[in-house]
Order: structure tokens, then C-alpha cells, then sequence
């Protein structure tokens, strides 16, 4: 495959100041600070998608809904159809690197509805996505205190621990971008030492394995559905979440010196190295297992943790655990650059009930440190009902697939759809783009469908998928606000509110 990234001779060299002048050309005034490189845009997908966060909290999933057979080979198929998404999506970004990402480019390529449900759908994947990460970080952290300490993880104090993480991961992110990429550069060292860390000592010290039969072939269903092929179809939700979050790239491009090109290799990097990574983490935590049953039941509520125990012993675990839960926190933490910088330019657009304030910016750290503490106290709001269903969480992580995914799509299908009048920027697939572009189409509507379905049986309260309710509630708001606030949103050189831009640019406090 030939993927040019360079269209125009000198890609690589072009002047932070024509990142600036294109930004004026989309129709935004820059507010931002430019003081992230390639490597901490790519940093920043890859600490998002983060294979120690999405593989290990949903290996308990797994177990149940499919179990190895479903998480080797579903990871290895779900990463290739996720890494033409990842490129299909990579081009538009190089076309309009802006931080309203998704929905901006629907918005240019399809008209202000598309971009008004875009923005929506990929505004509550995101803040989705905050909740499960920081809340899979808390579960962790509760089953390691069990270790050390007897500690109950109980569900009030799981959500103490949750809050706690949330509020660390605000403050950081009022520092401002530079040391958002400082700590996403740690975080993308920290995940691939972890990882073969983790898989070496997984498979040097126990002195039992399973056999690559078990490994490669054993399916297991405990979801009570009799179909294998639809448990094994839920069985990808492992996957499909964990590669979630690669349009962070997109949305920090304003933030990105050289976005055009910088933020599309970003995202595609984020996917492939996440995709091997996480194949050898899953077969390393597989082939460890001691006992199956005993590990689905674990007291620590966390069945990689009794993994790691079985084949570890306490203080070996312990030190494996300390590894999953920096990660996690690196993760939960870009994640909210992530959302904030979305919420932001959503505001920007005033698409958003009262976006005067969440599209304000810092003068001292030209961080909009509003949009960052709505980010976290909406994702707080998500993660409540696990106060009271022991399934909250698995509904939390299906909100963010069910949000962020079709919003992946959208603008891929809308580039389509225009054909020639796309005007592709300095990175893109060359003849490759229509047939990558329908693939990653017609996966992300399959993916769509399947994780609306109910994942265990019977359906009842408690065991509910509820992200159809989720996917339908943010519909429902975004149609509603939309004729409140349908006279005012607009991106701007597209439909001329030049002077709300005006005092976007003077609205820095």
C-alpha cells in the first residue's frame, strides 16, 4: 500500500505559522498554545486508547463473553478493521486539523446538521470514555489496597477513589498542554515497558501455563445466550472499546506544531503500535491463568489482579498492579485533554448550553480550564448509577462506543460521499481512500448494531445494555437544543459569524 504523507515537498518543515494561517483559513482565531511535537500528538492517542486501561478492566468481560479464543482473535480482527477507521479518519483530519475534529468536519463536508449530531455523539463517547477509564483506575486501585491492606472495594468506596482520580487529573490539566505532552510522552514509554514487563514476568515465574490450545481455541459463554456467534460477536466489545479515543490526536491539532501532517500519523501510529502491544499483553495475561472459574470470581473484583496473584504471589503482583494503575491514570488523564479541548470547541461554535463560559481560556496557560472541570464533573455524573448496579460499568464503557464510534464514521462516509470536492491536505491514502474509506464505513455500522444488543440473559434491570438509552437520550438533547441554539451555531467561514469569533479570540480571562 502506498500512503503519501507528503504531498507538498517539505511537509515535515512546513512553519508553525502556516498551522496558524490555515487555522484562519478553517475560520478560528488561534488561542491555544502550539507547544506540542509529533511524538507527544502521537503520545496522546496512544496513552487514550492505552492497552494497560481498556485490556485488563474488560479482561473479566472477556473472560465471560467468548473467553480466549474471542479475545485473541476478535483483538487481531477488530485491530485491522479499527486501523482503516484510524486511517480513513486520518486523512480528513490532515484536511482540517482543528480541536472541534469530528464534528467540524462533518460540518464542512456535509452541512451544519451533520456537524450539530457529530459533535454530540462524539461529545458524549468522550466523556463516556473519561468515566470508564478513571473508574476501570479506581477498580484497580481498590483491588490493590485489597491486597496490601484488606481494603473492602465496595461501591461507595470505589466511587471515593473515582472522584479522587477525576479531581488529580483536573488539576493537571490546568497546567496547561506542555505538561499534558510531557506526561503523555512518559505515559507511551511507561505502557510498551509495562507491557513486556508484565508478559515477561508472566510467563518466566509461574511454573504452569495453559497451552496454546487453551490459549488460541477454548471458548467460553457465560452471557446465558446459546448463540456463540452472537456471544462472540458481544465478545468484541474488549476490543472495540480499547481502540477508542484516537481522535485526540485530532482534537489537540490546534495544540500540534505541523498538525496537517503531525496529528494524521498520530492517530494511525496510536492504532498499530496499540494493536500489537495489546495482542502480546492479552496472550501473556491468558497463557498465566491458574484458574479460570477461580479468576471470574476473584474477591478483588478485578480478574487480572487474581491472575497476577496465582501466578505472582502478593508482593509480585502488587508491583504489576502499580504498573496498570500508573497507566491508567496517564490514560484517564490525556483523556480529559482529550474531551476539554471538545468541549471547548463545541462552545466555540455555540453549540453548547452556556457556551460563554466553557470556551473561555487562560491567559496564563491558554488552557480552557472551564471546558476541563465540566469534562470531569459530567463524567463523574455518568459513573454514578455504579453506586447501585453491579453492571453500571460495563453500560458506561458501551455509552463511550456507542458515542465515539459512529462519530468516527460520519465524517469518513460524508468524504465520500463529496468525492472530488474533498480537498485532501498533505497526508492522505491516494487511490486507497475509497476502498479503506467504505471499509471503515461499513465496520463502524456493524459494530454500532451489535453494541446496542443486550449482553446477558435474561435482559432484566440490572443486566440491561442500557447505551441504547444513552445513544437515544443525547439524540433527543441534541435535537431539542438544536432549535434553541440552531440560530447562533454555525462554524464560522462557513456561515460568517465572524464577529462571535471576534470575541471568541478576546475572550481569554
Amino acid at each position: 500500500m502506498s500512503i503519501s504523507t507528503s504531498a507538498q515537498p517539505g511537509a515535515e518543515a512546513t512553519p508553525q505559522k502556516d498551522e496558524e494561517q490555515r487555522l484562519r483559513e478553517l475560520g478560528y482565531q488561534p488561542v491555544l498554545a502550539r507547544r506540542m511535537g509529533g511524538f507527544g500528538n502521537f503520545a496522546i492517542s496512544f496513552s487514550v486508547i492505552s492497552i494497560l486501561s481498556g485490556c485488563m478492566t474488560l479482561y473479566g468481560f472477556g473472560m465471560s463473553t467468548g473467553g480466549p479464543s474471542v479475545m485473541l482473535w476478535g483483538w487481531a480482527g477488530v485491530g485491522l478493521f479499527v486501523l482503516c477507521v484510524g486511517m480513513a479518519l486520518a486523512e480528513v483530519t490532515s484536511a482540517y486539523p482543528t480541536s472541534g475534529a469530528l464534528y467540524y468536519m462533518a460540518d464542512r463536508l456535509g452541512g451544519r446538521k451533520w456537524g450539530w449530531y457529530t459533535g454530540w455523539l462524539n461529545l458524549l463517547g468522550l466523556l463516556g470514555a473519561i468515566a470508564g477509564i478513571d473508574y476501570g483506575a479506581a477498580l484497580f486501585t481498590g483491588a490493590l489496597m485489597n491486597l496490601q491492606w484488606g481494603f473492602d472495594p465496595t461501591p461507595g468506596h470505589t466511587m471515593i477513589i473515582f472522584v479522587c482520580i477525576l479531581l488529580v487529573h483536573a488539576v493537571l490539566n490546568l497546567f496547561g498542554v506542555r505538561l499534558v505532552s510531557v506526561l503523555n510522552s512518559i505515559s507511551v514509554w511507561w505502557h510498551l515497558a509495562g507491557v513486556a514487563v508484565i508478559v515477561a514476568v508472566l510467563a518466566i515465574v509461574p511454573s504452569h501455563h495453559q497451552s496454546p490450545s487453551f490459549v488460541f481455541t477454548e471458548f467460553v459463554n457465560d452471557t446465558g445466550w446459546q448463540n456463540p456467534l452472537y456471544v462472540a460477536a458481544i465478545g468484541l466489545l474488549l476490543a472495540q472499546y480499547t481502540f477508542c479515543g484516537y481522535d485526540a490526536s485530532a482534537h489537540l491539532s490546534e495544540e500540534t506544531s505541523n498538525a496537517s501532517v503531525t496529528a494524521a500519523r498520530g492517530i494511525v501510529r496510536s492504532i498499530w503500535v496499540s494493536w500489537i502491544a495489546g495482542f502480546v499483553l492479552l496472550a501473556g495475561l491468558t497463557f498465566a491463568i491458574q484458574d479460570y472459574a477461580g479468576t471470574q470470581d476473584t474477591a478483588t473484583g478485578v480478574p487480572p489482579a487474581q491472575i497476577l496473584i496465582d501466578a505472582l504471589g502478593t508482593s509480585g503482583a502488587t508491583a504489576m498492579l502499580l504498573i496498570v494503575i500508573a497507566a491508567q491514570l496517564f490514560c484517564g488523564n490525556a483523556e480529559v485533554a482529550a474531551a476539554s479541548r471538545m468541549v471547548f470547541a463545541f462552545s466555540r461554535d455555540n453549540a453548547l448550553p452556556g457556551s460563554a463560559l466553557w470556551r473561555k481560556v487562560s491567559a496564563r496557560t491558554q488552557t480552557p480550564v472551564n471546558a476541563v472541570w465540566l469534562s470531569v464533573v459530567v463524567a463523574g455524573l455518568l459513573a454514578l448509577p455504579s453506586l447501585y448496579s453491579a453492571t453500571a460499568y460495563g453500560a458506561v464503557t458501551a455509552i463511550n462506543v456507542i458515542g465515539i464510534t459512529p462519530a468516527y464514521a460520519i465524517p469518513i462516509f460524508l468524504k465520500l460521499r463529496a468525492g472530488d470536492r474533498f480537498q485532501r491536505g498533505p497526508w492522505h491514502l491516494g487511490r486507497w481512500s475509497k476502498p479503506i474509506g467504505w471499509i471503515a464505513v461499513v465496520w463502524v455500522a456493524i459494530v454500532t448494531v451489535l453494541f446496542l444488543l443486550p449482553q446477558s440473559s435474561p435482559v432484566t434491570i440490572n443486566s440491561m445494555n442500557y447505551a441504547s438509552i444513552a445513544l437515544v437520550a443525547v439524540l433527543v438533547l441534541a435535537t431539542v437544543w438544536w432549535f434553541v441554539a440552531r440560530r447562533s451555531y454555525g462554524t464560522p467561514s462557513a456561515y460568517g459569524n465572524a464577529r462571535e469569533q471576534a470575541e471568541i479570540a478576546a475572550d481569554v480571562v
